[in-house]
Order: C-alpha cells, then structure tokens, then sequence
C-alpha cells in the first residue's frame, strides 16, 4: 500500500507544477500579450492568432472528447445502476417503463441544462449591468488594427464579447473537470493504473491550461487576476486527488455516484457554451490564412482525440 500512496503523492505534486508552470506560462511573457502601446508586428500577431486557433481546437476536443464522453458515460451508467436497484425492489410487469427509463437521453439532456444555465447566468448579468457587454480594451485594439491591415473586408464584426464573464466560466467548468480527474486518480486501485492515467491527465492538461493562460491575456485580465486564477485551477486536481485518497477503498454511494455524473455534465454544457459561443468565433472571425486557422483548430482537436485512446 505505501508504493501505491507514494506514487499517487507524486502524481499530485506533478498535476500542481505543471499546471502553474504551462498556465503561467503566456501570462509571465509579455511576447504573448497584444494590448500594448505600439502595433504588434504583423508575423508575431499571426502566430499569436494561430497558437489561439489551435488552443481553440484543444478546448474542442476537450468538450466533445473528454468531458462530453465521461459525462455521457457516468450518467448512463449511474441511471442503469438506479433502473436495477428499482426493479429488484418492485414486483410485476415494469419492463416497459424501465425500458423507457433507460432510452431516455439522460445525458445530452443534462448537458443542454449546463449551457442554458450558463447562457441565463450571462443573459441576468447583461440585464443588470448592460456594461458588461463592451469590448475589452485588448478586443478593440484587435479589432482597430484588423479593420486598418484588411480595410476592403465586408465582413461583419463579431457581437460584443463577453470575455471576462466567459473566461469565469471557463475556469468553473474546468476546476470542476480537474476536481473530478484527480479524484479518479486517487481512487485508482493500482500503481500501473495510476500511472496511465496521470500520464493521460498531464499529456493534455498542459496545452489545456496553457490555452486557458493565453485566453485571460487575449481577454485583457490583469496579471494579479490571472496568476490567481491559474493558481486556483492548479489546486483544483490536488484537491480531487487528495479527495480520493481520504475515500476507503471500495466504499462507494449510489448517490455520490450520480450527483458526480451530474456536476460533470454540467460542467460539460458550460464548457462547451463557452467553446461555440466565445473561443471559436473569436478565432475565426479574422479574414487572414483561413485554411490555416482550421488546420490549426484540427490539429489541436486531432490531438485530443488521439490522447482520448488512454485517458
């Protein structure tokens, strides 16, 4: 058992540093930052466009691939578990009704909740503070310098974003998928399983915090903000991890179980809100290298997906 506790102890400590070390990253050099006094040269605001891109291709690959999939999966198992448990207990003809139970789109039903809870979330705070809906002074000087390099474009500009709010949810959503990633961790049963999947939760935590770093700089969060919020994500893991080390092996609640599945899923639907809604259209909304932008956006979601084969 103390081989077993000592690499899971290691296992936390490498979840913490590389997530500070990749976070921090884009937020400690001012090479990553655009909102500067003078104009970026072109090449260096197309590099910082495509990195974007392909960060952009990582949060997708990370709803569709990783979140969307464990949530879907644990809560189809969570709702056959209680299907089970209640035919055992009730006599006579319930197999129609179980059945119809267990066709029911559970899942996608609750991921649709964790976007419209966000979409109100973000519709009540427009309400109240109709202010929340301008531009961060990064985006104007985005979009001023984009409609100076390319003044024949007759596209639209995209809505007014709502980066901060967005990059809050962002970090909610991914705090409570990190919070759930170290907690199966810490209840692997063996040191080979814990391993695998350490290795499979760093291989695309990096790029997956380093996007979230890049992201609070495009949005214009000040640096204190941004290392506390890094900071705050960071924890998130060693604290599921360290969760799943206070559980005694083998005990384990129905309940627990699905209230996990749900929290999951809801945090699903938020990420992906802010995947369509703010990331993707941000990225693509500039008419420059189109063709490389989508490559960029493929490869970090083919990255993903390849990565999804282990975790």
């Amino acid at each position: 058992m103390e081989p077993l506790l000592g690499v899971k102890v290691g296992c936390l400590f490498s979840l913490l540093v590389l997530t500070l070390v990749c976070g921090l990253f884009p937020i400690c050099f001012k090479w990553f930052q655009t909102a500067t006094g003078t104009a970026r040269p072109c090449r260096h605001r197309r590099v910082l466009s495509l990195l974007s891109c392909t960060s952009a291709g990582i949060f997708l690959g990370v709803g569709f691939m990783h979140m969307t999939a464990e949530a879907l999966e644990g809560i189809e198992s969570e709702i056959q578990k209680l299907v089970i448990q209640n035919s055992t207990n009730s006599e006579g003809n319930s197999d129609d009704a179980d059945s119809a139970y267990m066709e029911y789109p559970y899942g996608e039903l609750i991921i649709s909740l964790g976007f419209f809870f966000v979409f109100l979330l973000e519709s009540l705070a427009l309400q109240c503070c109709p202010g929340a809906a301008g531009r961060s002074k990064v985006q104007e000087q985005e979009w001023g310098m984009a409609n100076v390099l390319e003044p024949h474009s007759h596209g639209p500009l995209p809505s007014p974003s709502r980066g901060p709010l967005r990059a809050l949810v962002l970090l909610l959503s991914l705090s409570f998928h990190s919070v759930f990633e170290g907690l199966a961790v810490g209840l692997q049963p063996t040191v080979a399983a814990t391993v695998q999947l350490c290795l499979a939760i760093l291989a695309h935590k990096g790029l997956v915090v380093f996007g979230v770093g890049l992201r609070l700089v495009q949005v214009g969060t000040g640096s204190r903000w941004a290392m506390l919020s890094i900071l705050s994500l960071a924890l998130m893991s060693p604290l599921g991890l360290a969760l799943g080390l206070a559980v005694p092996q083998g005990v384990s609640e129905g309940g627990q179980g699905l209230a996990q599945a749900v929290l999951e899923g809801m945090a699903a639907g938020t990420f992906l809100y802010v995947t369509f809604l703010e990331i993707l259209p941000r990225e693509l909304a500039g008419p420059e290298a189109p063709l490389a932008k989508w490559g960029c956006v493929a490869a970090g979601f083919a990255f993903m997906a390849f990565i999804a084969l282990w975790a």
